[in-house]
């Protein structure tokens, strides 16, 4: 027998996958600052000492370290993702370069969804909060690309959810 495609690394036997999102690339502003400050502190002795050669090395390790740093957290923000299918929503965080953390919750279960859009920043790009509500708790995911899209894709998987368990029953 031939092996069934899956999209995702743990997906059910039937289960489609209905959308994959990531947080907005804002939520990377650390890693963003962490590339610059280690550029520009490592700048200053060229300035300082503009004919002395040996102090152009500097720069190049500033850069070198910058990268290092602007890497992991974009790491970090790449494999961070939310995954939609048919039955449920699951969360996959990674934590450092080999952790990773995965929160699961039924469509079922969910009892509403609500989204924020923080003030001007995040009307101008397109950055906000979902929160979508269980009866155990608040999944929270912060910093969302579009959260109106998502917010609109996430009701009609719960609604499509509850209609199948509805024909179910």
């Amino acid at each position: 027998m031939g092996k069934v495609k899956r999209d995702f690394d743990g997906q059910r036997d039937g289960e489609k996958l209905l959308f994959v999102f990531r947080r907005h690339i804002i939520s990377m502003r650390k890693g963003f600052w962490l590339l610059l400050i280690p550029i520009a502190v490592s700048s200053i002795p060229v300035f300082i000492w503009p004919s002395t050669l040996s102090v152009y090395w500097i720069p190049l390790g500033g850069l070198i370290l910058g990268l290092t740093l602007f890497l992991y957290h974009y790491l970090m923000w790449y494999f961070t993702i939310f995954i939609v299918t048919d039955q449920r929503l699951r969360q996959v965080t990674q934590k450092g370069f080999f952790g990773k953390d995965v929160v699961e919750l039924g469509l079922s279960k969910i009892q509403s969804i609500s989204y924020n859009i923080p003030g001007f920043s995040g009307e101008v790009l397109g950055f906000g909060t979902i929160v979508v509500q269980t009866y155990v708790g608040d999944l929270i995911i912060k910093r969302v690309e579009h959260p109106q899209d998502i917010y609109n894709k996430l009701q009609d998987a719960v609604a499509a959810a509850e209609d199948a368990q509805d024909i179910d029953e």
